[in-house]
């Protein structure tokens, strides 16, 4: 396998053509890697997001959460409107 000093030495021996093409086969290279990147970032968020909606003890700290902040909820939307 390459060191990247060799591999750089490659490159700058390449002509402008032959450079431009391997930044644009690079470019697409770490474009699909960060979008496979993003996707099973994504896929793991909404798994923990499917296991704490299917918790029984979530939905209870949930519910009392909701039961705790529903006076202040209720006195910032009477404040905001009757800024209106």
């Amino acid at each position: 396998m390459s060191t990247y000093s060799e591999v750089l030495s490659q490159a700058q021996s390449l002509t402008l053509e032959e450079q431009q093409q391997l930044l644009e086969v690079l470019s697409a290279l770490m474009r699909d890697r960060l979008t496979t990147q993003t996707q099973d970032k994504r896929s793991e968020i909404d798994a923990a997001l499917i296991e704490m909606a299917q918790d029984p003890e979530y939905q209870a700290q949930v519910l009392q959460m909701e039961a705790e902040f529903a006076v202040a909820s209720w006195e910032a939307l009477q404040l905001g409107e009757s800024s209106v």
